[in-house]
């Protein structure tokens, strides 16, 4: 018998609530003018869209794949530029965090925590995050089964969260390739744990392009409707006000301009299967 979970609330969204919930922003915080234009713009959207939605923006991409990458602004400058954005656009937001001093860093200003795909095992870095009190999404990681992300659920609750989501991102599929299984939503939510599609990060090509990766981004709203279909408590998508001079993820994040649209077809697949 399957346990559904109760919603997990981050600031005024529900995560398995009744309506579906939405993580959007652009990969990494490029600037402070930057990120203060695309979370006002995707607040515009969203609230003429009728959409609940939870910022996004990481001050660290700490897994880029050439030294020559932009990585950030660095975590105690992101978390105070995401807190003021969190205080006066009042709405919630989220970033990654690499390590447990940047867990505790994060967890004073940000509403939920996210631990990276790669880093979704580190025991220290899981009990951390449980430590600050503060919701968790764990991006599961492109080498695990569904079913595995009971062991990462029994860390957390070990440190003593219960407030917590999964987010699955894509499988590894050969070489720099990922692929989305839709089965992944099913049996992650069947074990008793809300779930969220990232629809950018499947689409990617990781390392596709030699030194930085590569992605499919026209593909990100295809398989987030097909996630929305199968039943998952909502989309993570990254989205950008010009993807082509993105500093990094350019190819598989989503054209700003198109997130209207794209946000009414996931709202009217969630209607038609909840």
């Amino acid at each position: 018998m399957t346990v559904k979970p109760k919603p997990l609330h981050v600031g005024k969204v529900a995560i398995g609530g009744k309506r579906p919930a939405f993580i959007l922003g652009p990969c990494v915080i490029e600037s402070e003018k930057f990120v203060w234009r695309m979370a006002k713009r995707i607040a515009e959207i969203c609230a003429a869209e009728d959409v609940d939605f939870i910022f996004k923006a990481s001050y660290d991409k700490a897994n880029r794949s050439s030294v020559r990458s932009f990585r950030g602004i660095g975590v105690r400058d992101g978390c105070e530029i995401l807190s003021l954005i969190r205080r006066d656009l009042k709405m919630p937001v989220t970033t990654d965090v690499h390590s447990p001093a940047e867990a505790k860093i994060a967890g004073e200003k940000i509403d939920m925590l996210q631990i990276p795909a790669f880093l979704c095992r580190q025991t220290d870095l899981l009990r951390a995050a449980a430590e600050t009190g503060r919701a968790i999404n764990v991006k599961k990681g492109q080498f695990l089964a569904p079913w595995d992300v009971r062991n990462i659920a029994e860390k957390l609750a070990a440190a003593g969260s219960e407030q917590f989501c999964f987010t699955e991102r894509g499988t590894t599929f050969g070489y720099n390739n990922l692929v989305a299984d839709m089965r992944s939503l099913y049996w992650i939510r069947e074990a008793g744990y809300r779930v969220i599609f990232d629809a950018t990060h499947s689409v990617q090509r990781p390392g596709g392009a030699g030194d930085t990766t590569s992605g499919d981004g026209v593909l990100a709203p295809v398989l987030a409707g097909a996630a929305m279909a199968a039943g998952c408590d909502g989309i993570f998508m990254e989205v950008h006000e010009n993807p082509v001079r993105a500093l990094s993820d350019g190819p598989s994040q989503v054209p700003l301009k198109d997130l209207p649209k794209h946000l009414r077809m996931l709202k009217a697949i969630h209607a038609a299967v909840s």
